[in-house]
């Protein structure tokens, strides 16, 4: 950048042949060893930018832009199952239907998923997710359609089983961090933390705007309004065209990630943190309708997930320490200590006391799945980050489905403040696989 300095008006040189770029008000340097203007300057290191990680996180051009439109595109995904259970049951009067409808999609989802993955990892974010998330759409207008027309129940389970394309936007965002945060872990571990507290608050919020459209509109209202908002998310993150990660060649995501060593153990670990969310809302439902409070049950579950979403939030803004498995075993550790709290809260028969506990319990859950993510990137090769974390998140559904079934049978079958045992011991038993089968490997340079 040229320097203007005021000076006073000089005579200018005579004009020669190949005059050099001089700076106003001063003579052309006629030393030899002197660095004519010409010659460009270094540039000027990078000076941080000031304030909190997230600041400087955000500071980077373009992240703004996808990061609003991946939350506009994730907050369906806390809506899209609720909606489901109440226009199904609300029309058709039975809540098994509902949840078989329900489960199928989510099996679906099991097996389309990581195939979704693999597509945009290979041929880019813009041209799959883009069609894919259309696909999932109409599936979603297909079973509100089915159910206001009074279709066959047949028809239901197909059109929700269609929903299971829609792409893992939490995936495709972690690898826009990783892609542009390849040269600075620090700020890629501040990009994980905000990405998991996100994850909370959609699936915080999510069940919450349902619920308000269901009921306050009509059983349509929270379909309809989540197909609507996850195809217009979708469509504004992927026209964020400058901070897509480059597609990988078709030789480096040729082989499934499930092949690579160390990385079954991790995906049993998030099994295993499934069953405990699966279980625990479940049995809190429970809990809350034998004392008479059932509608209180969704504001208790939403303090364990506030806990979990400020938990993430304040674990982005620590220097990790130690190595990442290190840190994991710990984190799942912390993790398996505090889940044994609703579980003695429910002794007290009391919703308040079990309240505090839950949120207590939620403080290790964002910091257990961050370091998890985080050490899945690690073992992952860069050209198949999305569909490594979306069988994680796989892993981690199935989980959910597994625990919801184990909660709802021992809620049938033991004492309802035993129930809190379920989630409990999946805690337990996610911390016994993680210390028999983590161990130090040789991870894969960042993105």
């Amino acid at each position: 950048m040229i320097l203007f300095l005021a000076a006073r008006p000089v005579t200018p040189p005579p004009v020669r042949p190949t005059p050099p770029r001089r700076h106003r008000g001063h003579r052309a340097p006629t030393q030899p060893h002197s660095v004519t203007p010409t010659q460009p300057s270094p540039a000027p290191p990078t000076q941080p930018h000031p304030g909190s990680p997230y600041a400087r996180l955000f500071a980077v051009p373009g992240t703004r832009a996808f990061t609003a439109a991946g939350l506009l595109a994730r907050l369906p995904m806390g809506m899209l199952g609720v909606s489901a259970v109440l226009m199904i049951a609300g029309s058709r009067g039975s809540y098994a239907l509902a949840g078989a409808v329900t489960a199928t999609g989510l099996a679906a989802t099991a097996l389309a998923g990581p195939w979704t993955a693999r597509l945009i990892d290979r041929h880019g974010q813009s041209r799959i997710a883009a069609p894919a998330t259309a696909l999932a759409a109409l599936g979603s207008l297909a079973l509100l359609l089915c159910i206001h027309y009074d279709a066959p129940a047949w028809t239901l389970f197909v059109s929700y089983a269609a929903t299971a394309t829609t792409p893992n936007t939490g995936g495709m965002a972690r690898a826009r961090w990783a892609h542009l945060l390849r040269d600075d872990p620090a700020a890629r571990h501040t990009a994980n933390s905000f990405e998991q507290a996100a994850d909370e608050l959609c699936f915080m919020l999510g069940p919450v705007l349902a619920t308000l459209l269901c009921t306050a509109l009509f059983p349509e209202a929270g379909t309809a309004v989540a197909a609507a908002l996850l195809l217009t998310g979708v469509l504004l993150f992927t026209a964020q065209r400058r901070t897509e990660p480059p597609a990988a060649p078709r030789e480096a995501a040729s082989r499934s990630p499930l092949r690579l060593p160390g990385l079954p153990p991790l995906l049993l670990t998030f099994l295993t943190t499934g069953g405990i969310f699966g279980s625990l809302e479940v049995v809190t439902i429970a809990y809350a309708d034998h004392h008479g409070a059932r509608s209180a049950a969704g504001g208790i579950l939403a303090l364990q997930a506030a806990g979990s979403c400020a938990a993430g939030l304040v674990h982005g803004l620590i220097r990790p320490a130690g190595t990442l498995v290190g840190r994991f075993r710990g984190r799942v550790g912390a993790m398996a200590a505090l889940m044994p709290l609703p579980l003695l809260a429910a002794t007290t028969d009391s919703l308040a006391v079990l309240a505090a506990a839950l949120l207590l319990a939620g403080l290790a859950t964002a910091p257990t799945m961050i370091t998890g993510m985080g050490l899945i990137q690690s073992r992952i090769p860069p050209g198949q980050l999305n569909e490594g974390m979306t069988l994680a998140v796989t892993a981690l559904l199935s989980g959910i489905a597994a625990g919801s079934a184990t909660g709802g049978w021992a809620v049938d079958h033991l004492p309802t403040a035993t129930a809190y045992a379920v989630p409990a011991t999946a805690a337990a038993l996610a911390l016994l696989i993680t210390l028999l089968t983590t161990h130090h490997r040789r991870t894969h340079p960042a993105p």
